[in-house]
């Protein structure tokens, strides 16, 4: 047996105003025609948006039974397949209005699975696996090759509060490395300098021989491309970790 359905926005948004049309929507439309036995509460759901959709309301009425359509069961490939079905009749446009508003409603099942996928949907450049060098890095950080021809290209990902340990690319001529921020918040540092922030667009040239880190801020994930500038006899020389005192007195 389906739960009853109850519905009090007419009058709590138009009580006063328009009483009459208060009591057809909540009493009527949701108290009766709502909770009619023949068909299902879910079957309902989807005649709504279809009813909608064909009339070309793509506001919030769409978007609150686009809702609840998907609290009485209906998936997201169920979704799809009426919302194509029902373009067919209706016409590609009101299709793509629709798709829209679905596209949100049904993802956010999707994208609440970690923080990692919230943050995914954020940047351009995928996250990858987990780091191989993750000894040299203290918490969890990522990488993916975006370019291993010509000039080698990775994207480094690292979660909040990561970071990698001190170290230096050495080369004898050349050599060195370009970092370009492409999400989140992050740290690059020199030794013996101050911190620099990393916000997206942000471009570090760091040169051969120098010692360095770079990792997330606190209190959020952070990704730059990794370029490594080529070098007679490049090579990189990992340090110390940086200390739990230094990394929290970043300012």
């Amino acid at each position: 047996m389906n739960k009853k359905i109850i519905q009090t926005a007419g009058r709590e948004q138009l009580g006063s105003f328009a009483p009459t049309f208060a009591h057809l929507n909540d009493d009527i439309l949701f108290g009766e025609v709502w909770n009619a036995e023949a068909i299902d509460t879910k079957t309902k759901c989807i005649i709504t948006v279809v009813s909608l959709m064909a009339s070309g309301i793509t506001d919030s009425s769409l978007l609150y039974h686009l809702k609840n359509a998907k609290a009485h069961g209906v998936t997201k490939e169920e979704i799809a397949t009426i919302i194509t079905h029902a373009t067919m009749y209706v016409g590609w446009p009101k299709g793509w209005a629709v798709f829209r508003l679905a596209k949100e409603v049904w993802n956010e099942e999707e994208t609440s699975n970690s923080e990692k996928d919230k943050y995914q949907n954020t940047i351009f450049f995928p996250i990858g696996e987990k780091n191989p060098y993750g000894e040299f890095f203290v918490g969890q950080s990522y990488l993916a090759p975006v370019s291993t021809e010509q000039i080698s290209v990775f994207n480094v990902t690292f979660e909040p509060k990561c970071r990698n340990n001190w170290h230096i690319h050495h080369a004898k001529n050349g050599g060195g490395q370009m970092l370009i921020c492409v999400g989140g918040r992050g740290y690059y540092r020199e030794w013996g300098k101050a911190p620099v922030e990393m916000t997206p667009g942000k471009i570090i040239n760091i040169p051969a021989n120098v010692k360095h880190w770079h990792g997330a801020a606190p209190d959020s994930w952070f990704s730059h491309l990794a370029i490594e500038i080529p070098g007679e006899n490049a090579s990189t020389e990992w340090l110390e970790a940086v200390s739990e005192s230094d990394y929290n007195n970043i300012k």
